[in-house]
């Protein structure tokens, strides 16, 4: 029987339309047998690749003791509590107790709950241009208007300042619950804030009593040349989020605060976030694989010279500027269309780029940290010579 796509829901009108028969490392295959470079890593998921055989056998093993048991929070699971345990390794002293979900828009959720929980407050500070997720809660902090129009009303108390903006600090009061920000800004096409905005943003919380939110959700896990992009910045929130690469492929998110405020949820009510196949014993046995894994051979290390090398042969006169952090691009050209010439000239010759929601007039590149100089040159050059082809 002929599969009919018409029973599977679309997202726009204009999907990327690419038959996928198989993924291995950096490359997807068409059913066609036609190979292509993934320098976007299904939008900075696959760090380490595509069928990364620890991940693989540590799934196959987990499946045949167990799957779903029990609501999350409610039994013993040793996945879980070895993920845990893995985390709190890596991250600062006050990021003690996680909390596992299903994606990166319900850790977003669910750290603004816990914000407004711990602090008796209701006030939001979000940033223009951000991204946090499509859900209300995580769509109300987000910064494009056009992509939240539609769904409007959303929550209330929400308040937005410019990213990179000192002076828009003022705008955090006593009254303020949390910050959410990005600590580099992704959809809005890879800005990088000061080291300066980041201390003041984090001085201002501590005067006022606002707890600060960094989502991590398309920077973590070794994207920006460091674990976690907060180190570049030596600037430590009191609730972490993440989320896409952190399960190696499989979907999971986590948001992780202190021990004091992550019990805020168990009481006055009890149950304060309730997620059912959050903390999925699969997921955590992928995704403590996944740490482990990025954490040989001094993967994350060499990512920043990666990117080096990426920017360094695709740079070209009709590009206007190339924002990077490690091998987390945007490639910004004249206009919209140009974008769309590119991404498109790409995937024909292939090379998978992609754009972005709050950046038309830039494309990106987040190719697995995986990726050898001799694959980065060859995807590279393609990148320019279809840039090139544009000229005149």
């Amino acid at each position: 029987m002929k599969l009919q796509r018409d029973f599977l829901a679309k997202t726009t009108n204009t999907p990327f339309n690419i038959d996928v028969d198989k993924a291995e490392g950096v490359y997807l295959y068409d059913k066609k047998g036609k190979k292509y470079f993934d320098l976007i890593s299904g939008i900075a998921v696959s760090n380490l690749g595509h069928g990364n055989k620890a991940i693989n056998t540590a799934i196959k093993q987990q499946v045949d003791k167990y799957l779903h048991v029990m609501v999350f929070g409610e039994y013993s699971q040793t996945p879980q509590i070895e993920l845990a345990n893995k985390l709190n390794e890596l991250l600062p002293d006050n990021l003690t107790t996680s909390y596992f979900v299903n994606s990166g828009t319900e850790a977003n959720e669910a750290a603004l709950k816990l914000a407004k929980r711990h602090t008796g407050r209701t006030e939001i500070i979000a940033f223009y241009k951000s991204y946090h997720g499509s859900t209300h809660g995580s769509l109300s902090v987000s910064g494009n208007e056009i992509k939240k129009n539609a769904f409007r009303p959303l929550l209330p108390d929400v308040r937005f300042i410019h990213f990179d903006n000192i002076a828009d600090l003022k705008n955090i009061t006593n009254k303020t619950a949390c910050v959410i920000i990005e600590p580099i800004q992704g959809d809005a096409g890879v800005r990088i804030p000061t080291n300066g905005f980041m201390d003041a943003l984090r001085s201002k919380c501590d005067e006022t009593g606002t707890l600060l939110i960094f989502d991590e959700i398309q920077t973590g896990f070794g994207r920006t040349g460091k674990f976690f992009a907060f180190e570049h910045f030596n600037v430590v929130p009191d609730i972490l989020t993440i989320a896409k690469a952190m399960g190696g492929g499989m979907p999971i998110g986590a948001f992780v605060a202190s021990k004091e405020i992550m019990n805020s949820l168990t009481h006055n009510p009890e149950l304060g976030h309730i997620t059912t196949f959050g903390g999925h014993p699969v997921n955590c046995v992928a995704a403590l694989t996944n740490i482990n894994e990025l954490l040989k051979d001094n993967l994350i290390a060499s990512v920043e010279k990666k990117g080096q090398l990426f920017e360094e042969i695709i740079t070209h006169p009709s590009i206007k500027e190339i924002r990077r952090k490690g091998l987390f691009f945007a490639i910004e050209m004249d206009s919209p269309d140009t974008v769309q010439k590119v991404v498109d000239g790409c995937k024909s010759r292939g090379v998978l780029s992609f754009w972005f929601l709050s950046c038309p007039e830039s494309f990106r590149i987040a190719p697995p940290l995986t990726i050898s100089e001799n694959e980065i040159k060859l995807s590279a050059t393609i990148i320019w010579e279809v840039i090139n082809s544009l000229e005149g």
